[in-house]
C-alpha cells in the first residue's frame, strides 16, 4: 500500500500574509537607531530568505554595511520584536478549512519556513493552527536555510518519508523544491515577483478552496513516483 502524500507548507506568503508585521518590526528596529523607515513594498520585496538576509538587504538599501556588529544587533532586535508580532498578520482566505480537509483525507502536514522557529510557532498558535502540523522546520532549525534543500529534507524525514508535495509562494520555494527533487504547488497570491510559468510548479492555485481537490487529483501520480527521501 502506497504511503499517503505528505504536504509541507511554507509559511510567510503561503499560509499567512505577515508582511505588515515584518514591515512594522523592520521600521521599529531602524527607528530605534535613528535611521529612516522603509516603504511597505520595499520590505515586502526583501522577504523570503530569512531574518539575516532581510536585515542585510535593508541595511544595503540605506547604504549601510550589510555585515558586522550593526547587522548582528539589528537581527537580534528584530527577532525580539517579531517573536510575538501577530497583530497585523492575517491568514489567507480558506487556509484553515483547506488544512482540515487535507488532514481528514489522511495527508500528513508539516511546515518548512525561513522564519525562525519561535515566531513561526507563535503565529501558528495565534491562529489555532499549531496542532495541525506534525513538524515545524524554521530558518534557525539547521545551519542552512531554504533554498538549500536540507530543511525540506528534514521536514520530509520528520513526517516519515515517502511522497511529498511542497506548497509555497516564492522563487525561494521554487528553488528549494527543485533542489530537493520535490513537486511544487505554487500559491500565486503571496510574495512572488517572477512569472508563474518560470517556476516549474506541478500545480498552481490562487485560493485555498481549490487545493484539496487539486491534491486529490495529483496524489496518485506522486505516490507512484520515486520518493524524495
Amino acid at each position: 500500500m502506497a504511503k499517503p502524500l505528505a504536504l509541507i507548507f511554507d509559511l510567510d506568503g503561503t499560509l499567512i500574509d505577515s508582511a505588515p508585521d515584518i514591515h512594522a518590526a523592520a521600521n521599529a528596529v531602524f527607528a530605534a537607531r535613528g535611521y529612516q523607515g522603509f516603504a511597505f513594498d520595499t520590505v515586502k520585496g526583501f522577504i523570503g530568505n530569512g531574518v539575516g538576509v532581510l536585515v542585510a538587504r535593508l541595511l544595503a538599501h540605506q547604504g549601510l554595511p550589510e555585515a558586522g556588529t550593526l547587522h548582528r544587533d539589528m537581527v537580534l532586535d528584530f527577532v525580539r520584536i517579531y517573536e510575538e508580532a501577530v497583530d497585523l498578520t492575517k491568514l489567507y482566505p480558506n487556509v484553515a478549512e483547506a488544512l482540515d480537509q487535507l488532514a481528514t483525507a489522511g495527508h500528513p502536514l508539516g511546515i518548512c519556513t525561513n522564519k525562525p522557529v519561535g515566531p513561526a510557532r507563535a503565529v501558528l498558535r495565534h491562529f489555532g493552527l499549531d496542532g495541525r502540523f506534525a513538524t515545524v522546520i524554521g530558518g534557525d532549525s539547521l545551519a542552512v536555510r531554504k533554498p538549500d534543500p536540507a530543511p525540506l529534507h528534514a521536514a520530509i524525514a520528520a513526517l516519515g518519508g515517502g511522497p511529498v508535495l511542497f506548497v509555497g509562494d516564492s522563487e525561494v520555494d521554487a528553488e528549494t523544491a527543485q533542489a530537493a527533487g520535490v513537486a511544487l504547488a505554487l500559491f500565486t497570491e503571496g510574495y512572488r515577483t517572477t512569472e508563474v510559468a518560470r517556476l516549474n510548479a506541478r500545480l498552481v492555485f490562487d485560493n485555498f478552496t481549490a487545493l484539496p481537490g487539486l491534491v486529490a487529483h495529483l496524489a496518485p501520480k506522486l505516490q507512484a513516483a520515486p520518493a524524495a527521501v
